[in-house]
């Protein structure tokens, strides 16, 4: 079951010891034939943030990308209401909190994974079009504090435009991840969207997510070829075509494989990260490890 801010915030920052002090000087090597392989923290999500570092060591994956549902119930985020509807109070709250949370905290996350190894590489913070600029400013302040080298958002169009003018100030790279919505204008999931958000700032980047791409109809390993440069981390998980489900990796129409020995032979310099989404039959750290070795059997 998953857990929500709530439970998340019951558990105190330093509540699970994660590693010797003797591990801290030994990065995890997670390269496999030149790809750097990290992994989505959400796909822990079922864990609080403690658990999800151990996680990161029990797989031996060294690189993350670390999702904000992780770290802000860990610092006291104020846990969202039950059921669905709009929930202004709480969404003031929220803004509250992320406006007046202490900024060590976040460091004290990113020496988390630092101790054990583990390079956090980018925060996965989704701005939303009800961010107000004070909030949006403060994101990019949370993921220079927790290490980040940028930023990856689950964003739309028109909250882009609003993030674009902070991403100049900061000089940070914000990385537009897109889905398989083509219906909405407003949500990243074409070629062209991602055009157009890359002409609104020369910081805004690609998160290409190879599951939803080409569950969207389109062909990621040309898309690769043709955009690598602009592309700072790709998303690997297997959905079927047609806007198909999420499926254990190798049952899917994604081409994981292609894409894995392109970055391979392209020499990329940016991350490959797994996001385990399908439902599996084991705990996410089993069905991690299990997409882990299907990347070392595809690169060997």
């Amino acid at each position: 079951m998953i857990l929500n801010r709530r439970d998340f915030g019951k558990i105190a920052l330093a509540s699970i010891p994660v590693a010797s002090t003797a591990m801290a000087a030994t990065k995890i090597n997670s390269t496999i034939a030149g790809v750097k392989i990290g992994a989505q923290s959400y796909c822990f999500r079922t864990m609080p943030l403690d658990e999800a570092v151990k996680a990161f060591v029990d797989c031996q994956i060294g690189e993350c990308e670390l999702t904000s549902m992780h770290v802000e119930p860990a610092l006291g985020a104020p846990a969202p209401p039950a059921g669905r509807g709009p929930h202004p109070e709480a969404r003031e709250a929220l803004k509250k909190w992320r406006l007046s949370v202490p900024l060590d905290g976040f460091k004290k996350v990113h020496k988390k994974f630092e101790d054990v190894g583990v390079n956090v590489h980018a925060y996965n913070l989704s701005f939303r079009e009800d961010f107000s600029d004070e909030e949006i400013d403060r994101g990019f302040l949370m993921a220079k504090a927790v290490g980040a080298k940028f930023i990856t958002a689950s964003s739309t169009i028109a909250a882009a435009k609003r993030v674009a003018p902070f991403a100049d100030k900061h000089k940070m790279i914000v990385s537009m991840h897109g889905h398989s919505n083509k219906k909405n204008p407003n949500e990243f999931a074409t070629p062209e969207s991602f055009k157009e958000a890359m002409g609104m700032s020369k910081y805004f980047k690609i998160n290409l997510d190879i599951g939803h791409f080409f569950a969207a109809g389109f062909d990621p390993v040309a898309y690769i070829k043709e955009h690598h440069a602009d592309i700072t981390n790709v998303h690997l998980k297997d959905r079927k075509k047609d806007d198909g489900p999420n499926v254990p990796w190798g049952e899917g129409d994604t081409p994981i494989k292609p894409v894995l020995l392109l970055l391979r032979d392209l020499k990329y310099p940016g991350y490959a990260n797994i996001e385990y989404e399908y439902k599996g039959a084991a705990d996410p750290v089993t069905e991690v490890k299990k997409c882990y070795q299907y990347i070392k059997d595809a690169l060997a």
